[in-house]
């Protein structure tokens, strides 16, 4: 009987698939039998990412280079994705910005950049990678949102009003598409992670680690396993019941 988390034969595209929990996604798909396409502004980043998990699970894997927030870098790397793969069954909206800065002092630069690269690509790669799987009728989205757009934060953990607003736009547009593409065998679903040791929490870690570990009811912040069950559900056909949901993945940080 074949296991309703086998992914052999499909494509996964994750943006921002070169490091941190995009990587980490990436593996799990590889490692369940999913082709991988990684993108990223940091094409190198992606490449010796592909090529490590080509060794690693035998799969096939390709980088590309992406703008998310580029319409048309975008529309170049759906296009190119199919040409390579013939298909995109999984798409994982996982590249991100962020900008810790007050309120009164946000110069409305880095508003746009991170409203831009976080809610407008996530538009923007949904619209295009759809298109496809409303042809094919079936796929599975999986945006990355997070616990910051679940619940407003204190300032002494997270200052960082343009990411927060952009998380919360991400998990209203999840449901309301999972809405309008529920009759045409697509899932679309979001993860709401919590504090995880990436590259963008370094420094809170480093200056606010303990405060942010005390006042998680788990008492300890997410490591690179604690995401890999939640994305392989959303991606598999275990999930195929399961749309326009946000899951907190947070040591139930969120409660």
């Amino acid at each position: 009987m074949t296991s309703l988390f086998d992914l052999s034969g499909k494509t996964a595209l994750i943006t921002g698939g070169g490091s941190g929990l995009g990587k980490l996604m990436a593996e799990v798909y590889a490692e369940h039998g999913a082709n991988i396409a990684v993108c990223s502004r940091k094409y190198d980043v992606c490449l010796e990412t592909a090529q490590e998990i080509t060794q690693k699970y035998g799969v096939k894997t390709a980088a590309f280079s992406c703008n998310v927030s580029d319409e048309e870098d975008v529309k170049r790397t759906i296009k190119e994705v199919i040409d390579t793969f013939d298909k995109i069954d999984i798409l994982v909206n996982n590249s991100g910005a962020t900008w810790g800065e007050k309120v009164e002092d946000m110069p409305l630069e880095a508003w746009n950049k991170v409203i831009n690269v976080n809610t407008t690509g996530t538009f923007l790669m949904c619209r295009e990678a759809g298109r496809h799987m409303l042809k094919q009728n079936s796929g599975k989205i999986i945006n990355i949102g997070s616990v910051a757009g679940l619940k407003a934060e204190p300032k002494e953990v997270l200052n960082a009003i343009g990411y927060s607003t952009s998380k919360a736009a991400i998990h209203h547009f999840t449901k309301d598409l999972a809405r309008k593409w529920a009759g045409n065998n697509i899932t679309i679903n979001a993860i709401a992670p919590g504090f995880f040791e990436t590259k963008m929490t370094k420094h809170t870690l480093e200056v606010k680690g303990d405060a942010i570990k005390s006042s998680h009811p788990m008492g300890k912040i997410g490591d690179e396993q604690s995401l890999k069950g939640t994305a392989l559900l959303l991606a598999s056909r275990a999930s195929d019941y399961i749309t326009g949901q946000i899951i907190a993945v947070d040591g139930g940080s969120s409660l």
